[in-house]
C-alpha cells in the first residue's frame, strides 16, 4: 500500500555551547555536491576515512529525543574501536534543520574522543536512498546516527540500497542509533507514523481503537542482534506515551508482527534519556528514565473500532545507571498494569516490582468453555477454569468482548448476569497469577431470540462435495471446528431463499489465522472476510439474489491446532 508522507517534525534547533564553538572554529566543511540532486552532504573532520580490518562492536544507542547524548555516544565509540584509534560517523536526516547549524548532531560528535570524521547526509525520500555518495558514506562509517525527524521517510528506505548499507555497518562490528524518529527506526517493529496522512497518534486515540488509521507499522527494516520483538518509542513520559506503546504491543501480538508470543515496548524519556546496548545485548541507561513494556499473551480485545482490553502488562522502570539484558531477558523486577475497555490503570509510570523470579517462568493454561448460546433475558452462570504450573498461585481474571449485561468476577472467574440485546460476540478471557504469568482463550457467545442449534464439524469436509450439510438445522446456528493443518478447509452446505440475508460471525482462537468465505453453488466467492492476525475474528453478511444452495468455507491462512473456532449464523 502506498503511504502518504507525514508532516516532518523539525530537527534539533539549538547547538550546545561546545558544538557552537566547534562550528565557529571552522571544523565543518561547506556543503558538497552529491550524486543525487536532492541529497545534501556535509563533512566535518578528516576528508579520508579510517581503514581498519576489524571492529569490536556492534553497539547501539536509543535516545529519548533527537539530540546526541555524549555519554552513550562515547560508550558506543569505545565499544566499536575497542578503545584504540578513531572511527567515522555518518548522520542520516530526512530534512534540513530549521534554524541554526545544519549539522547539530555532527557538531556534538566531533567533540568526542575517537572520532575521525562526521558526515551529515540529508536524504529526503526513497529515491534519494539509492544515491551512490550517501551509500559510500554509510558503508565507510563505523556508526550510523539517525537524526530526529520523520520515521515515515526512514521507513520508506526499506528495500533500497541504503537499508543494506546501514546493515553492513552493524555486520562489520560498527553500530547504529539515533534519537526520536531515529530511535523508532532502530527497533524490530517500527511505529512508522505513516498512517492517516502522517498525523501520528497519541495514547487516548490508540487505547480507544488500536486499529485507528493513524497507527501503522513497518517490519523487516532492521533486526539488530539481541533486539528481536521490540517496538521503540520516544519522548515517553513528557508526551504520556505509555498508553500508545501498550496499544502497539497488543497490535504486534494480535497481528503476528513478533514471534514467540511476546512483544516488547521500549520507551525512552526525552531530556537526556538514552540507552546504550553493547554487543552482548546489555543495555545501560543514561540520563532520564526508560521503560520496557512486555505483553506475553494475546489481548482480550484488540479489534478495529473497539477499545483495547489487555490484562497484565509487565513493565520494567529503569533509572540512570540501571541495566536491562535484552539477550537474557529478565523474568522478574517488573510491575503489572492493565487496560480495560480503553481505560488504563492509574499510575502507569510506577508500581511495586515483582521480586520472585521463576526459572523459565510460570505457565498458566485457560480451558476453553466452548461456544456459548444464550437467549436474551436468560440468567447466565459460567465458571471459567485454569491451571498454573506453580503451586499456590491465586489467579486474577479479566474478560473482553462479553455481551452487555455480563461480567466476570476477577477473583473467581465466574461469568454471570443477564444478557440483553441479541448479537454475536467474540469473547477473550485471561487469567494472570501473582508473578504476572498469564494464559488466555477465546470463544464465541451468541445472544439470540432462541437458543437455536449447534453443529460440530465432521471431517473430511475439505471440499464442496464433502461439505457438512447444515441445511436442516435451526437458526441462530453455531458451527464449530478447528484448523487441523495450515492448509485445512472446512465446508458447510446451507440453503437460502431469494432476498434472505445471512450474517456469519466467527471467533477464531489465537492458535491460528483463519479466513471466511461465502460461496455460491458453483464455488464462486460471494463475500469474504480476511482479517490479518492470529485470533482475528471474521464476519460476512450477504443477501441472497436467488433461492438455492450456498457454502460456508472456513479456511486456514496461517498456523493450525486443535483449538476450536465458533461461527454463529443468523438469518433475516
Amino acid at each position: 500500500m502506498r503511504r502518504t508522507p507525514r508532516i516532518p517534525l523539525p530537527r534539533r534547533l539549538a547547538l550546545t555551547a561546545v558544538a557552537a564553538a566547534t562550528a565557529l572554529a571552522g571544523a565543518l566543511a561547506a556543503p558538497a555536491t552529491a550524486a543525487h540532486a536532492s541529497v545534501t552532504r556535509y563533512r566535518a573532520g578528516s576528508a579520508a576515512d579510517v581503514s581498519r580490518s576489524s571492529w569490536s562492536g556492534p553497539a547501539f544507542t536509543f535516545n529519548g529525543d533527537g539530540a546526541v547524548v555524549t555519554d552513550t555516544m562515547t560508550k558506543a565509540v569505545t565499544a566499536i574501536t575497542g578503545g584504540t584509534g578513531t572511527m567515522d560517523v555518518t548522520v542520516l536526516a530526512d530534512s534540513a534543520a530549521t534554524s541554526g547549524s545544519q549539522t547539530p548532531e555532527c557538531d556534538v560528535i566531533m567533540t568526542l574522543p575517537g572520532i575521525n570524521s562526521c558526515t551529515t547526509d540529508i536524504v529526503p525520500d526513497a529515491a534519494s536512498a539509492a544515491d551512490s555518495q550517501v551509500n559510500t558514506d554509510v558503508r565507510n562509517a563505523e556508526f550510523v546516527y539517525f537524526a530526529g525527524g520523520n520515521q515515515c521517510v526512514y521507513a520508506s528506505w526499506k528495500g533500497t540500497p541504503l537499508q543494506a548499507s546501514v546493515q553492513s555497518v552493524v555486520a562489520k562490528g560498527g553500530g547504529s542509533g539515533g534519537g526520536s524518529a531515529g530511535t523508532h527506526i532502530n527497533s524490530a517493529v517500527v511505529y512508522d507514523a505513516c498512517g492517516n496522512g502522517g498525523s501520528g497518534t497519541d495514547s487516548p486515540t490508540a487505547l480507544a481503537n488500536p486499529y485507528d488509521p493513524s497507527i501503522s507499522f513497518t517490519t523487516g527494516m532492521f533486526n539488530w542482534p539481541n533486539y528481536a520483538g521490540t517496538i521503540n518509542d520516544s519522548h515517553f513520559v513528557t508526551r504520556d506515551r505509555m498508553g500508545r506503546t501498550m496499544a502497539f504491543v497488543a497490535r504486534a501480538l494480535k497481528d503476528g508482527l513478533t514471534t514467540g508470543g511476546k512483544a516488547w515496548g521500549v520507551g525512552v524519556e526525552q531530556g537526556g534519556g538514552s540507552l546504550f546496548m553493547d554487543k552482548n545485548g546489555l543495555a545501560t541507561l543514561s540520563g532520564a528514565d526508560a521503560y520496557v513494556v512486555l505483553g506475553d499473551h494475546q489481548p482480550e480485545q484488540a479489534v478495529s473500532g473497539k477499545p483495547l482490553t489487555f490484562s497484565g502488562y509487565k513493565i520494567w522502570h529503569l533509572t540512570a545507571g540501571q541495566t536491562f539484558d535484552f539477550k537474557n531477558r529478565p523474568t522478574c523486577g517488573y510491575y503489572l498494569k492493565s487496560v480495560t475497555a480503553g481505560v488504563a490503570d492509574a499510575g502507569l509510570y510506577s508500581g511495586t516490582p515483582v521480586t520472585t523470579c521463576q526459572s523459565g517462568g510460570n505457565t498458566v493454561t485457560v480451558a476453553s468453555p466452548g461456544a456459548q448460546t444464550t437467549a436474551p433475558g436468560s440468567a447466565v452462570s459460567l465458571q471459567l477454569s485454569a491451571t498454573d504450573s506453580a503451586a499456590g498461585q491465586s489467579l486474577t481474571w479479566n474478560a473482553g468482548g462479553l455481551p452487555a449485561g455480563l461480567t466476570v468476577n476477577a477473583a473467581t472467574g465466574l461469568i454471570s448476569g443477564t444478557p440483553g440485546a441479541a448479537g454475536s460476540y467474540s469473547v477473550a478471557v485471561t487469567a494472570t497469577d501473582s508473578t504476572g504469568a498469564s494464559g488466555s482463550t477465546t470463544f464465541s457467545w451468541t445472544v439470540g431470540a432462541s437458543a437455536g442449534s449447534t453443529y460440530a464439524e465432521v471431517e473430511p469436509n475439505d471440499s464442496r462435495s464433502a461439505a457438512d450439510d447444515i441445511t436442516g438445522l435451526g437458526y441462530p446456528l453455531t458451527v464449530s471446528g478447528s484448523m487441523k493443518s495450515s492448509s485445512d478447509r472446512d465446508y458447510f452446505k446451507l440453503a437460502l431463499t431469494s432476498g434472505q440475508k445471512i450474517t456469519v460471525n466467527c471467533a477464531i482462537p489465537s492458535a491460528y489465522d483463519a479466513d471466511l468465505y461465502l460461496l455460491d453453488s458453483s464455488g464462486a466467492d460471494l463475500v469474504r472476510s480476511v482479517n490479518n492476525g492470529y485470533g482475528a475474528a471474521e464476519s460476512v453478511t450477504y443477501t441472497a439474489g436467488s433461492t438455492g444452495t450456498y457454502y460456508l468455507d472456513v479456511e486456514a491462512y496461517a498456523g493450525s491446532g486443535s483449538a476450536t473456532y465458533g461461527c454463529t449464523l443468523t438469518k433475516a
